[in-house]
């Protein structure tokens, strides 16, 4: 049978309310010597508070939900470790829905979590989609959207300063003597993506470069026929910044397959900065998107009630793909 607040009680010699201070953490102090006496008798019993008992008491469930644009991908999967970091902080659970890029499947997780009567819902969201946060809204459930909102809403969006890590990472090729600087974009641009074109545009256009902007799916697959048929056909630019890092790694390897040396005939920087950044060959210069900080902000707009704030930077990150030494 499960252990129970009275079986922890009489092992510890205090009362069942003195133990449930103690689980609870309050609503009354507990001396320290008696706390720690309760904490003991828990552990050696293998007692485990009943969260949906904790629930019913607090009218809460210490439940989030996150609805994840595609768990495959790196970066989401890294932007979700980081969430859920920031959660059990708080200690709230976090329960996942992988929407796989399809807005109908975002919209039915939304749904889902709502249903489940989570306390809060974050949404990383895929292109295309309608506003589903906007059914938390209705509900009276606080949300939040981290890295992309689907167009202007009253749910609050945290991301990066993408403007800023683009002028960094044009300014750093041009560092290395690049003039011609091509941009890595998706098939159509939106969110993220789209800030992370403009801005290179403003850039080259700003610093007197010739612009290339060039296009292909978000995989690796894409990006590496891309790149072999642009050095089949003479075209392969000399310097580039890739919108994301599937597509960067995409790139090194269609480089590798056609022989061209990297960064010797290319100098390669990406946008998202995702761990596996470090470990490509060779290694992929990035601006390391803020990934801790955003999840941080994210939940504090949704726990705390903390008010929204500018959007954090990114670190650039050189390192051998971009002509540097790290």
């Amino acid at each position: 049978m499960a252990v129970t607040l009275a079986d922890v009680a009489r092992r510890s010699g205090t009362s069942t309310a003195v133990v449930s201070y103690v689980m609870n953490n309050g609503p009354r102090p507990v001396a320290p010597a008696t706390r720690e006496r309760v904490l003991a008798a828990a552990a050696e019993l293998g007692y485990r508070p009943n969260r949906i008992a904790r629930a019913l008491r607090a009218g809460t469930t210490g439940v989030v939900g996150l609805v994840l644009a595609d768990a495959s991908n790196p970066y989401f999967a890294a932007l979700a470790r980081s969430v859920e970091r920031a959660l059990e902080r708080r200690d709230t659970l976090m329960m996942t829905g992988n929407a796989g890029y399809l807005p109908d499947r975002q919209r039915l997780l939304a749904e889902r979590f709502l249903a489940a009567q989570v306390d809060g819902l974050v949404v990383v969201s895929a292109d295309g989609g309608a506003d589903v946060a906007a059914l938390a809204v209705a509900a009276g459930v606080p949300s939040v959207y981290v890295h992309h909102r689907p167009g202007p809403g009253r749910v609050p969006l945290v991301s990066a300063d993408n403007d800023a890590a683009v002028r960094a990472a044009v300014e750093h090729l041009r560092g290395h003597g690049h003039r011609r600087i091509a941009f890595l974009a998706g098939p159509h641009d939106a969110g993220p993506v789209a800030e992370r074109r403009d801005a290179w545009h403003r850039a080259v256009s700003a610093g007197d470069l010739e612009p290339l902007l060039l296009r292909c799916e978000y995989s690796r697959e894409a990006a590496a026929r891309l790149t072999v048929r642009l050095i089949a056909e003479g075209a392969m630019p000399h310097a580039m910044v890739a919108a994301t890092d599937e597509q960067a790694m995409g790139v090194l390897a269609g480089a590798s397959a056609a022989g061209l040396p990297v960064p010797g005939g290319l100098a390669l920087m990406s946008c998202d900065g995702t761990p596996d950044s470090a470990y490509t060959a060779p290694t992929l210069s990035v601006t390391e998107q803020p990934l801790d900080a955003m999840a941080e902000r994210a939940v504090a707009l949704l726990l705390d009630g903390a008010p929204e704030s500018a959007a954090p930077a990114a670190r650039l990150v050189p390192r051998r793909s971009c002509g540097c030494e790290g």
